[in-house]
């Protein structure tokens, strides 16, 4: 039975196995199964783009004539030359046509099949598996290590370093799909062009806002003065393995976005509207609770908020092993003081 693991997968893809041209890539991760398989495809052909050289299958059309496999394996190319066959596995099998393969001899071409979970029993699989001219490769969503050696090789492209917790924070928010990763990766490089090094401020401005990491419920609820949704929220997301950093600015942005709307009601402007104002994309599911934030603080009361939450982030950063502690204690206060007016 072939089927990689671990470091044997990066020296096969950084120099793949002629007696081994097919490789099955199953998993999760479609990302990273896409990834590889535009890396195989780009070292077996000279133009991926030339349609003689790269023949694209689908599984499904596949099943329903197993034997075209086997002919387009078999076919000499009329100039010359590599040949690569790419195959997008569906639901339906066409493994009898890898079965086939497994017993021929295959000159000068590569077969990859890309496909989603399989389970061991998987026809497919097993074929690939028990072929003696086949491999499988598992592609799972990247692991710490793989997140680090991500980021690192990613920055390292565009020269630039990435402070502690930002990284922290960015290792939480990564990780599902490596393509996508990649791709907000390459999105904060960009946003960072000529400085020289990345910041967790960088991190939230870019990657996404605070509602997609899940955040909105904890931090209104402190604002709202809902200690016990609090508790609850924030152990969610410690859970969901978001990084205390990102709680703290989160809550920073929204006490900042509070003072603008809390100085607009001082000016006369009614709750709802300072709302509106402060909070231009708010949701509607929101608003009744910034509205309660705005009637719990005044724009002074604000301020103390601001310099309360600047000393968490900074104590976040300095003591790493206490960040989630510091940052619950922080929301908690906020929380509990909440409905205290003035």
């Amino acid at each position: 039975m072939v089927a990689l693991r671990g470091k044997d997968i990066d020296s096969f893809l950084a120099r793949p196995d002629p007696a081994r041209p097919i490789i099955l890539l199953y998993g999760p991760d479609a990302g990273l199964v896409r990834e590889r398989a535009d890396a195989l495809m780009a070292s077996a052909v000279e133009d991926p783009n030339d349609p003689f050289s790269l023949v694209r299958l689908d599984g499904d059309d596949l099943a329903t004539e197993p034997s075209r496999l086997v002919d387009e394996a078999m076919t000499v190319p009329l100039f010359g030359g590599r040949r690569a066959i790419r195959i997008k596995a569906g639901s339906r099998s066409f493994a009898s046509g890898v079965d086939v393969l497994a017993n021929s001899t295959i000159q000068d071409c590569r077969i990859v099949i890309e496909a989603g979970e399989l389970r061991p029993e998987s026809p497919l699989r097993k074929a690939c598996e028990r072929a003696k001219n086949a491999v499988a490769i598992a592609c799972y969503p990247d692991t710490e290590r793989d997140l680090t050696r991500l980021i690192d090789e990613e920055l390292r492209l565009s020269s630039l370093k990435i402070a502690p917790d930002a990284r922290a924070a960015l290792m939480s928010l990564l990780g599902g799909d490596r393509q996508a990763s990649r791709n907000e990766l390459r999105k904060i490089a960009l946003y960072a062009h000529g400085q020289r090094e990345i910041t967790l401020i960088d991190i939230m401005a870019v990657v996404s806002d605070a509602s997609d990491f899940k955040l909105d419920p904890v931090i209104d609820a402190a604002f709202a003065g809902q200690p016990a949704v609090v508790e609850t929220e924030f152990a969610k997301a410690m859970v969901a393995g978001t990084y205390p950093g990102l709680v703290i600015l989160a809550a920073q942005r929204q006490v900042a976005a509070l003072h603008k709307a809390a100085l607009l009601m001082e000016g006369g402007a009614s709750a709802s509207s300072a709302a509106d104002s402060g909070f231009p994309r708010l949701h509607f599911s929101r608003k009744t609770a910034v509205e309660t934030a705005l009637s719990n603080f005044s724009a002074a009361r604000l301020i103390q908020v601001m310099d309360q939450l600047a000393g968490a982030a900074l104590e976040t950063r300095k003591q790493a092993t206490l960040a989630s502690a510091i940052a619950q204690r922080a929301l908690m206060s906020i929380a509990v003081n909440a409905r205290r007016r003035g």
